[in-house]
């Protein structure tokens, strides 16, 4: 299958992602970094790149359609504490991220798998969940949210059994609105039919 080049500036091309990048010099500063897994189309990604202006966020998604969305998306807002990565998200932190270097870590309604086959495929899970934390330094944050019900209440009883993370919003192991948390507009369509969004919060201790 042929993907459709992107040829955004704020498009990281794969052969500048084969070993680690040295992103104070894609940034062209040492801003605390975060990363987005599952950016989709972008438009969380660019409420958090204006909302926090003091950080570069790296936005993660394995699909050419959600990278060329969110490109053009930071493009046109002129965005340049974003870069735009089209990878699996496991591969990608591994080659490309250093250990105890991000301040944050968000995934915002990735894949439910909402049939009960499939529920093993889901990507946040507790061995997930304990990977990522090996990325975040002291003090980052951890966030999840998602529209599927089964899918917020089982994030939200295996969240304690994850090692060096701190519950946020505790004692409440999710809750369903987040101040200062921009919503997508995936997560607003779901509202407007009456679902509700969990939202999980953790920090690195």
């Amino acid at each position: 299958m042929n993907l459709i080049p992107i040829v955004s500036p704020r498009f990281i091309q794969a052969e500048q992602l084969a070993t680690m990048p040295d992103w104070r010099q894609i940034f062209g500063n040492d801003k605390p970094l975060a990363v987005e897994i599952g950016s989709g189309v972008g438009d969380f990604m660019a409420q958090m790149a204006v909302l926090h202006p003091d950080w570069n966020f790296i936005a993660i998604d394995y699909y050419n359609k959600g990278c060329i969305k969110t490109c053009k998306r930071i493009d046109k807002l002129e965005l340049d504490n974003v870069r735009v990565v089209r990878d699996e998200a496991r591969g990608f932190m591994v080659r490309c991220i250093p250990h105890r270097s991000l301040r944050a870590v968000i995934i915002n309604c990735p894949d439910p798998w909402p049939k009960l086959r499939h529920r093993k495929r889901r990507l946040v899970n507790s061995e997930f969940v304990g990977f990522l934390s090996d990325y975040l330094q002291p003090g980052a944050n951890f966030h999840f949210a998602t529209d599927f019900d089964d899918y917020g209440t089982d994030v939200g009883r295996l969240m304690p059994e994850v090692p060096g993370l701190e519950n946020v919003l505790a004692p409440d192991l999710y809750r369903h609105e987040l101040e200062g948390y921009p919503l997508s507009k995936y997560m607003l369509k779901f509202m407007a039919e009456g679902k509700r969004i969990y939202f999980v919060h953790y920090r690195k201790s």
